[in-house]
C-alpha cells in the first residue's frame, strides 16, 4: 500500500511540474509574439542602414549580457529553494554583483564607442553605444525578476511577468520609432522600458524580503563559486552562437548587415519546443539510467522520432515559403535575405537531435563544454575562406556545419554511454521514414508554386496549406498500408502454422 501510495504521489507531482512548466511556457510564448513584432516593425520604419545599425547594437547587447550575467542570476535557481531563509541575501548578493557587471559593461560601452565604430565601420555607433549601455546597464540587473518568482513557485505571477515585460517592451521599442522615426528615439524607449522594469522588480523585491533584500559577503563566496564554472561554460555557447553575426557585421556595412540579420530569423518556436522536451526528456532519462533495462535508449529515440517529426516538415515548409516570410514580414526592400534564410532554415534539422539533455543526464559537462569550444573554432577557422567563397551564405554555412560536427560527436558519445552501438544509438529508419515523408510531401507543392506566382501573404497562405494537406494525405497512406499489411501478416501466420 505505500509504494502504491509513493507512486500516486509521483504521478501527482510529476502533473503538477507539468501543469507549472505550462504556464511558463504559456507566458513566455505570449512575449515571444509580441517581441516578434519590433524588428518586423523597426525594418518597415528605418532605411536598411538605420536597422543594420539597430541590429549591431543589439548584437553587442546579445553578446554582453550572456557574458555578463556570470551565472549571477541563474545561481538563485539553486540557492533560492534550498535555503530560504538565506534567499533574501543570496538575491541582494546576485543583484549586486549584476549592477557591478551593468557598470563594468555601460562603461566599457562609453570608453569604446569610437574603437567599437571604427571596427564596425559604422559611425552612427558612436552616438548610439552609450545608450545601449545605459539600457544594458539596467536589464542586466533587472533579469532575476522573473528567476526570482520561479524560485520561489510563483509560476502564475512569474508566467504573467514574462508576458507583461514582452508586451511593454514591444510597446516602447516600437512607439518611439513610428512617432519619430530615429533609431535614438528607440533607445530612449529602450531605456525607459529598462528602468521600468527594474523599478518593478526592485518594488517586488522589497516587499517580499523588506530589509533582508542585502549583501552577505559571506554568502557571496560561495555563490560565485557555483556560478562562475557555469558562466564559463555559456560564456563560450554566447561567443560561438553568435560569431558568425560578429564575423559578418565587421567584414560588410551596416546595409549589408542588415540583409544577413534579417536572414537568420530567430523562430521561436523551434527554441520553445527544444527547451520543453528536452527538459522533461531530462526529467524521466535520469530516473531511468538507474533501472535495468534500455528504458533511457528507447525514451531517447522516442524524443529524437517526435522532435524530427515536428523540425522535419516545419524546415521545408519554411524552406517552401522562405520568399514570401521574408518579403511579408520585411518587405522586398530584403528579397536579398532569402537566399540567407534558406540556408539558415537548415539549422531547424539539428535540433531534433536533443544530445544536450542526455549528456547532461549523463555528468558530461565537460563534453558539453569541449563541444561548445570545438563549435567556435570551427566557426572561427573556417568563416573567412566560406564568406569569400560563398558570400553572406558562407556563414551560415559554416555555422551549420560547426552544429552538425558537434551533433554527430555527441551522437558518438552518448553511443558509448548507453553501450549501444551506431546503429542502435537512432531510431534511424523512422528518422529516414520521417525525411522522404516531408521531402516527398513537398515536390507537387513546389512544382505548383514554381508554375503559379502570388503575393506574398496569398502565397505564403497557399503554399502552406497546400503542404500540411499533402503531408496529412501521405501521412494517413502510410499509416493505411501499414495497417493493411499487419492485418495480412495477421491472417498469414494461421495459415503457416501446423495443425496439432
Amino acid at each position: 500500500m505505500t509504494t502504491i501510495f509513493n507512486r500516486l504521489r509521483h504521478i501527482m507531482n510529476a502533473d503538477a511540474i507539468s501543469r507549472h512548466a505550462l504556464v511558463l511556457v504559456a507566458g513566455r510564448t505570449l512575449g515571444f509574439v509580441a517581441a516578434f513584432a519590433i524588428p518586423v516593425v523597426l525594418a518597415r520604419a528605418f532605411d536598411r542602414a538605420a536597422f543594420g545599425t539597430y541590429k549591431q547594437l543589439f548584437l553587442v547587447y546579445a553578446t554582453l549580457f550572456g557574458l555578463a550575467q556570470i551565472g549571477a542570476a541563474e545561481s538563485l535557481y539553486y540557492f533560492v529553494p534550498r535555503q530560504r531563509g538565506e534567499a533574501g541575501r543570496r538575491v541582494g548578493n546576485a543583484i549586486v554583483v549584476l549592477a557591478a557587471m551593468g557598470i563594468a559593461c555601460a562603461a566599457g560601452l562609453w570608453a569604446g564607442r569610437f574603437a567599437i565604430a571604427g571596427w564596425l565601420s559604422n559611425e552612427a555607433l558612436v552616438s548610439t553605444l552609450p545608450w545601449l549601455g545605459a539600457f544594458l546597464a539596467l536589464t542586466l540587473v533587472a533579469s532575476a525578476f522573473e528567476i526570482v518568482m520561479v524560485s520561489r513557485k510563483e509560476h502564475i505571477v512569474g508566467a504573467c511577468t514574462y508576458a507583461a515585460s514582452d508586451l511593454a517592451r514591444t510597446v516602447l521599442f516600437i512607439a518611439p520609432a513610428l512617432m519619430f522615426g530615429s533609431l535614438r528615439a528607440v533607445l530612449v524607449g529602450a531605456v525607459a522600458f529598462a528602468a521600468f522594469r527594474l523599478t518593478a522588480m526592485m518594488t517586488y523585491l522589497w516587499r517580499e524580503f523588506g530589509r533582508e533584500l542585502r549583501v552577505d559577503w559571506r554568502l557571496l563566496q560561495n555563490q560565485l563559486a557555483y556560478a562562475l564554472p557555469f558562466a564559463l561554460a555559456v560564456g563560450i555557447e554566447v561567443i560561438q552562437a553568435n560569431y558568425h553575426q560578429w564575423a559578418v557585421a565587421a567584414r560588410f556595412d551596416a546595409a549589408t548587415f542588415a540583409i544577413y540579420a534579417v536572414g537568420c530569423l530567430q523562430i521561436p518556436l523551434i527554441d520553445l519546443v527544444y527547451t520543453s522536451t528536452s527538459n522533461v526528456m531530462m526529467v524521466r532519462m535520469a530516473e531511468l539510467v538507474h533501472e535495468p533495462g534500455d528504458g533511457a535508449l528507447r525514451l531517447w529515440h522516442e524524443t529524437t522520432a517526435r522532435l524530427a517529426s515536428l523540425f522535419f516538415p516545419l524546415a521545408v515548409l519554411l524552406l517552401l515559403t522562405a520568399h514570401s516570410v521574408i518579403v511579408l514580414l520585411f518587405t522586398s526592400a530584403y528579397q536579398a535575405s532569402v537566399p540567407v534564410f534558406m540556408v539558415w532554415c537548415l539549422m531547424i534539422l539539428p535540433a531534433a537531435f536533443g544530445v544536450d539533455g542526455v549528456l547532461r543526464v549523463y555528468a558530461q559537462t565537460r563534453f558539453l563544454l569541449v563541444m561548445n569550444a570545438i563549435r567556435l573554432a570551427v566557426v572561427a577557422l573556417l568563416i573567412g575562406w566560406s564568406v569569400s567563397t560563398f558570400g553572406l551564405i558562407g556563414a551560415v554555412l559554416v555555422t551549420l556545419a560547426g552544429t552538425a560536427i558537434v551533433k554527430a560527436l555527441a551522437v558518438v558519445r552518448i553511443a558509448r554511454l548507453m553501450q549501444v552501438g551506431l546503429g542502435g544509438v537512432l531510431p534511424w529508419k523512422r528518422l529516414a521514414a520521417l525525411a522522404a515523408h516531408a521531402i516527398s510531401a513537398a515536390v507537387p507543392v513546389w512544382a505548383l508554386s514554381r508554375l503559379v506566382a502570388a503575393p506574398p501573404l496569398v502565397g505564403l497562405m497557399t503554399i502552406g496549406a497546400l503542404y500540411v494537406v499533402t503531408f496529412a494525405a501521405i501521412w494517413y497512406a502510410r499509416i493505411a498500408w501499414e495497417r493493411r499489411e499487419s492485418i495480412a501478416r495477421a491472417e498469414l501466420i494461421p495459415e503457416l502454422t501446423p495443425n496439432p
